[in-house]
């Protein structure tokens, strides 16, 4: 057969049944992502005969004798297709993954379809942007700008990647080939509980190309946590590589190695596995009850309660609620569930490992690449010398990939057979195996005077952490933090993580946040019914004002410093936008309109040790190297470090040189996770590079013999006094000297600072469907000083659309035996183009006390009032309260009254 891509002729026959995209792969044109395999995402979209498919459902025999153009024959370096560009100046992605799927598509529309891009972008999905920037791509809005020296920090320039991402050859985590590669592949458990009797290797070991079966017999006998923190402790070593006694539908029961992933795939359908099945229990409140099958044993003392299946229990107070309702005028009382959710990130979970020079190099889509390296080496037993963990860009990652899941499997069979090994999830491994966002129970009390004074809080928190307690603790503790956010003598917060025969949960934007927050915020807009007070005003008068104690589960001294009155101004912004947009009319007659609203306070960084080290160095090419641990997957924190290091060093950005996430490079750094890639990260990066500009200041100051006071530094130079020095002679003359500037600072994640968000909408609710449609969508945050405002914008309208998935479509659904019959994007509904209204995002223009040039991150604090506020504005418009998510058609036509007038409010 002979195929034309790009312009290239190949001769070369497909395997039978091979799609297109794996062909267009092996012959190196990873530009074509896989994202779904069903056809379902639009990441592997190609041109053929110039018309968009989707190469993963489309065999590669019929592209024979026709035209392939892929993202990286779309342009050319120096003459990028119009669509790229417009890609690259919007800025219109953010992790990039989904980018050149996008690129493809929109750059075939006509201008009807521009007009119409609900439907033209209904088969390409994208989790990060929002979308809103990839509708100002597609229509040539562009938002990039260009930094004067020392100016970069408040100016929106462009990710240092961009012109990668939109050309497709931005390396992404398998984007790689390496000769005599082997493959694994996992046989998953059928069952939630049970122990493994055998598994019979011999007909797996028969098929032709499987060189290893692994069993829990052949792995080391180590107990770990998958949980990625720089203080393992804080997470149950609860887990094995592989283990002889499985406890969720979908766990690990033995992995082969092939040499072709149809070989590994066809050996773990022959293996003869027996099983002798085990009670198993799926509901949190069913698993603490006595007599419950126990999932556990005793074996880690962090385990509260093995018998109970109680990972971990926090029971806090402040004051005596008892005497605070005593007091209270009115009392609601509620309790409120927030389904398990997936990540959605549209790169899956993958890892490649190999050996060098007898070391372990592991290349993996992680969030750490320091923690996953300590982890290898406690795991196999080697020295810190003996292993590399290191990260290319990664394709999004919202806690999903703080853990370690593919790694292990990858060193596994590497140190065993020598050989390059690769292990990449599919779709459905990542809804069925990967660690979803924790399923929470939450009952919330609370007391108020009639003027709406609060006086007593209280909290009941059932957290389902699954199988195993990956974040099911911290997850827990951070929910603590949902009643910080109100000013109230008597609190109290009892919660549980508790062990269940389902999936593992773990981190997730938002992080224990998200689902207490629903929780809470929808009992205040009950007891603001209740009490006959607007919902925004019950807040202005409950909300903690600087200078008063944020009290959560304790009274004692904390590293938090509350000093700007930011979540005020956010609630006032909210309010005035909403009545500025009061006017907007019903969809029609049918339909019932309301507002909500909802707030939230989150911490800069977690309270867990967080540790970040950065390098900066002058090349003698002139070029300042920054090094930095932290891994770039859509956050932003790459452009940010970029133009921190620019800003104090004088310069512009495009003579930054960032190395990053790659243990053999760069500083240790705990993780790109809860903004602390920002926030910590951040200052490490500030610190490194004011370090190196104050040595190159000193050194030009005496080779002037002027003060150093006098010295400033400009583009390529210094400027003492009335004397201008290039940086090319001061290198020089330092050389000579012996000396170099270079500086490495570390950043700790203490003290810490608050974000501020309030989230606004306003819906219509079809009375007939139960359809629920955004008319207006407003966030106001607190984000300190804008490092990148395009970013932060970007960042809060992603955030959005994610709770918006959380509050409206996205539900794991799980049967009876507890397997999830929805592991794919078809099913499981993440928001599309047509989904997402654009938000309007309104910046309070505050100051931080602690954060990097005084921002603050906002990557993952911004999701966590969405779902109450839509959950109130439905209940504005229906006169119903829906307290379980996620609020689908059915839920909530299942429930609105059969007569009732239309609501114009």
């Amino acid at each position: 057969m002979t195929y034309l891509v790009n312009g290239r002729k190949f001769d070369r026959e497909p395997a039978p049944g091979q799609c297109l995209r794996t062909f267009l792969r092996e012959l190196g044109h990873f530009g074509v992502k896989k994202g779904c395999d069903a056809g379902d995402c639009g990441a592997c979209t190609v041109w053929l005969d110039g018309a968009p498919v989707h190469s993963c459902i489309t065999p590669a025999f019929r592209a024979d004798g026709h035209e392939v153009t892929t993202i990286e024959g779309l342009g050319r370096p120096g003459a990028l297709h119009p669509m790229q560009r417009q890609f690259e100046d919007a800025p219109g992605f953010q992790c990039g993954f989904c980018t050149a799927g996008m690129i493809m598509t929109s750059a075939t529309f006509t201008e009807d379809q521009k007009g119409d891009l609900p439907r033209a972008l209904k088969g390409n999905l994208c989790r990060c942007t929002g979308y809103r920037a990839i509708e100002d791509a597609v229509k040539g809005v562009g938002a990039v700008e260009t930094a004067a020296p020392g100016k970069a920090v408040g100016t929106s320039v462009g990710a240092p990647a961009a012109h990668d991402v939109v050309t497709g050859h931005a390396e992404f985590t398998m984007d790689t080939h390496i000769d005599g590669m082997l493959h694994l592949k996992v046989l998953h458990s059928p069952h939630a509980h049970a122990r493994i009797i055998s598994v019979d290797k011999t007909a797996a070991l028969a098929v032709p190309g499987v060189h290893r079966v692994y069993t829990w017999e052949d792995v080391p006998p180590k107990r770990f946590t998958t949980a990625i923190h720089t203080d393992h402790l804080v997470d149950p070593d609860d887990t094995r590589i592989l283990d002889d006694t499985v406890r969720f539908a979908g766990q690990r029961v033995a992995v082969v190695l092939a040499d072709t992933v149809g070989a590994a795939e066809e050996g773990c359908r022959r293996l003869a596995d027996e099983y002798d099945v085990l009670p198993a229990v799926f509901d949190p409140e069913e698993a603490m009850a006595d007599g419950a099958p126990q999932l556990h044993g005793s074996h880690d003392p962090f385990v509260r309660d093995p018998v109970h299946n109680i990972l971990l229990e926090l029971h806090a107070h402040i004051g005596d609620v008892d005497a605070g309702f005593a007091a209270a005028d009115v009392i609601h009382e509620g309790t409120y569930f927030s389904p398990r959710v997936q990540h959605a990130h549209l790169e899956t979970h993958g890892s490649i490992a190999w050996l060098e020079d007898g070391r372990l190099h592991v290349r993996t889509s992680s969030q750490s690449p320091s923690i996953a390296k300590v982890k290898l080496e406690y795991l196999f037993a080697l020295r810190p010398d003996q292993v590399r963990v290191f990260c290319k860009r990664v394709g999004g990652g919202f806690g999903g990939k703080q853990e370690v899941i593919a790694e292990d499997l990858v060193a596994l069979a590497t140190l065993d057979t020598g050989r390059p090994t690769c292990l990449e999830y599919t779709r459905e491994e990542e809804f069925t195996t990967a660690s979803p966002r924790h399923p929470m129970t939450l009952t919330v009390k609370l007391g108020a005077k009639a003027d709406g004074t609060l006086t007593a809080v209280q909290v009941r928190n059932v957290s389902n952490t699954g199988a195993y307690g990956n974040h099911g603790g911290e997850t827990v503790y951070a929910g603590g933090a949902a009643v910080m956010i109100y000013r109230c003598p008597h609190k109290k917060y009892d919660a549980y993580s508790v062990y269940t025969n389902t999936v593992p949960s773990g981190a997730l934007r938002g992080y224990g946040m998200t689902q207490p927050a629903f929780a809470v915020e929808s009992a205040m807009d009950e007891l603001a019914r209740a009490l006959h007070i607007d919902p925004l005003e019950l807040r202005r008068r409950n909300i903690v004002r600087p200078g008063e104690p944020l009290v959560a589960l304790h009274d004692g001294p904390d590293d938090v410093i509350f000093t700007e009155d930011g979540l005020a101004r956010c609630i006032d912004l909210v309010g005035d936008a909403l009545a500025r947009t009061a006017d907007q009319p019903p969809p029609g007659p049918e339909w019932f309109v309301g507002t909500g609203v909802a707030s939230s306070l989150h911490e800069t960084a977690p309270p867990t040790e967080h540790l970040s080290e950065a390098w900066v160095t002058l090349g003698d090419d002139l070029i300042y190297e920054l090094a930095v641990g932290t891994v770039e997957f859509g956050e932003g924190t790459s452009t940010a470090h970029v133009q921190i290091a620019a800003h104090q060093l004088g310069t512009t950005p495009s003579r930054i040189r960032l190395v990053q996430s790659d243990t053999d490079r760069t500083g240790f750094d705990t993780g790109a996770f809860a903004s602390a890639g920002l926030f910590v990260a951040g200052n490490a990066v500030l610190r490194a590079a004011n370090a190196v500009r104050d040595r190159i200041l000193e050194f030009a100051a005496a080779h002037t013999g002027v003060h150093v006071v006098m010295c400033t530094m400009d583009d390529d130079g210094v400027v003492c006094g009335d004397r201008r020095v290039s940086l090319a002679e001061l290198v020089a003359l330092a050389r000579a000297r012996g000396i170099r500037f270079t500086a490495a600072r570390k950043a700790y994640g203490s003290p810490r600072s608050v974000t501020s968000n309030t989230q606004g909408f306003r819906v219509a609710v079809h009375r007939v469907t139960g359809e629920i449609r955004i008319l207006y969508s407003v966030q106001a945050a607190d984000a300190g000083v804008i490092i990148n405002p395009a970013q932060v914008r970007g960042q809060i309208e992603g955030g959005v659309a994610q709770g918006i998935g959380f509050a409206l479509t996205e539900n794991h659904h799980v049967d009876d035996s507890g397997v999830m019959v929805n592991p794919n994007f078809r099913n499981y509904r993440i928001p599309t183009y047509a989904d997402i209204p654009r938000t309007e995002v309104l910046l309070v223009g505050s100051a931080d006390s602690v954060g990097p040039m005084r921002a603050k991150g906002m990557a993952e604090c911004c999701v966590n009032p969405v779902a109450p506020a839509l959950a109130n504005a439905v209940h504005d418009a229906t006169g119903v309260r829906y307290r379980a998510l996620p609020l689908t058609p059915e839920r909530v036509y299942g429930r609105l009254p059969a007569e009732q007038s239309v609501s114009t409010g």
